[in-house]
C-alpha cells in the first residue's frame, strides 16, 4: 500500500473516531442557530408541521386523494427531501467555509461531511416527530417489511456521505459547483416522488428513476407506509453506494492534499 493511501486511511479513521467531537459540534450549530427563542431547534418540527399540515389538505384536496394516504406519503417525502436536498446543497460549501480551519489545525478532512451529516440526522430527528403524529391520524397498515426502514435509511446515510464528500471536493476546486446545484435542486425535486407514487405516471416513471433521489426515498418511505419498494430498487442504491465511495476515495486520495490549497 502506497503512502499516500495509507494517509488517507489515516484521515478517514481519524475522522469516525471524532464522531462524539462531530455531534457535540452539530449538536452546538443547531442550538445556536435557535439562540434565544422560546421553541429552541423544536421551530423546526413546528414549521415542518405547519407546512405538512396546509399542503397536504390543500394539495389533497387539488388531486382529489383521499387524506388517509395522501398527507402520509406527502409528510414522509417532504422530510426526506429535506434531509437529502440540506446536505447536496451545504456539501458544495464543505471545505471551503472551513477554510480557516482547514488552514490552521490539523482536523482530518473527512471529519466535515460527518459533522455535516450528524447536524442534519439532528433536524430530521426533530422532524420525524412531525412523522409521529401524522402516523398516528392517519396509521399505515404495517407488516414485517416495515424493519426494513432501517438497513434502507442506514443506505441511504451511505450514500449521502460519499456524495458530501465528492461536492465538497469538486466545489473546493471548480467554484461554480454551488451555482449549478442551487438552480438542479428545485427540478429534481419535481423528478422525486416526493407529492406522488412513481407508479401513478405509468409508462413516463422512468423519467422519476434517472434522479438517483427518488432511490433513497422509496427504500425508506415505502417501508413506513406499509407497502414494499419496486424490486429494483434496493440493487441500484447498494451498487450507487459500492461506485459511489469507489470513485470518492480514489479522487480523496489523490486530491486530498490539493483541497488546502484550493480553498
Amino acid at each position: 500500500m502506497s503512502s499516500r493511501w495509507i494517509e488517507t486511511r489515516r484521515d478517514i479513521f481519524e475522522a469516525l473516531g471524532r464522531l462524539p467531537a462531530a455531534l457535540f459540534l452539530s449538536w452546538s450549530d443547531t442550538k445556536a442557530r435557535y439562540k434565544r427563542s422560546m421553541l429552541g431547534p423544536f421551530w423546526l418540527t413546528l414549521g415542518t408541521a405547519i407546512g405538512v399540515g396546509g399542503l397536504g389538505f390543500v394539495w389533497s384536496t387539488l388531486f382529489k386523494m383521499d387524506k388517509a394516504t395522501f398527507i402520509p406519503l406527502l409528510t414522509v417525502g417532504l422530510i426526506l427531501w429535506g434531509f437529502i436536498a440540506g446536505i447536496v446543497t451545504e456539501s458544495s460549501q464543505l471545505f471551503i467555509q472551513n477554510a480557516q480551519l482547514i488552514r490552521n489545525l490539523r482536523i482530518p478532512l473527512f471529519f466535515y461531511p460527518i459533522k455535516l451529516i450528524l447536524r442534519h440526522l439532528i433536524n430530521l430527528a426533530h422532524n420525524a416527530i412531525v412523522i409521529l403524529i401524522v402516523f398516528l391520524i392517519y396509521p399505515p397498515d404495517w407488516h414485517w417489511g416495515a424493519w426494513l426502514v432501517i438497513p434502507g435509511f442506514f443506505l441511504v446515510v451511505l450514500n449521502l456521505s460519499w456524495m458530501s464528500l465528492f461536492i465538497g471536493m469538486f466545489a473546493a476546486r471548480y467554484r461554480d459547483t454551488e451555482t449549478a446545484i442551487a438552480n438542479f435542486m428545485p427540478l429534481l425535486f419535481f423528478m422525486s416522488p416526493v407529492l406522488f407514487k412513481a407508479e401513478q405516471l405509468g409508462v413516463g416513471s422512468w423519467i422519476v428513476w434517472l434522479n438517483p433521489f427518488s432511490y433513497f426515498i422509496s427504500i425508506v418511505r415505502d417501508p413506513l407506509l406499509g407497502h414494499p419498494s419496486p424490486d429494483f430498487v434496493w440493487p441500484v442504491a447498494i451498487v450507487m453506494a459500492i461506485l459511489g465511495w469507489a470513485v470518492t476515495l480514489v479522487m480523496f486520495n489523490s486530491r486530498r492534499t490539493r483541497i488546502p490549497y484550493w480553498i
